[in-house]
């Protein structure tokens, strides 16, 4: 069976998924995704921590080199 972006499980089938998706709006089956792996909340985390730690120029330097890598 495969499976959806967040690892729901749903039906192949044309047909299946349609029924599928006939149940979930209406309130018959409900699907409950998986949550937010640790990896993710933590690297948000650690991008914030760095972004305070560091000072404005240093932030301004390395948006500069990123716009200059991205338009280069």
């Amino acid at each position: 069976m495969p499976k959806g972006p967040r690892g729901e499980k749903r039906p192949s089938d044309v047909i299946g998924c349609a029924i599928m998706v006939a149940r979930l709006s209406t309130g018959e089956i409900a699907e409950t995704p998986k949550p937010k792996s640790g990896k993710m909340r933590s690297g948000k985390a650690g991008g914030k921590a760095r972004a305070d730690s560091m000072t404005k120029e240093k932030r301004s330097a390395i948006a500069r080199k990123a716009a200059e890598a991205r338009w280069s």
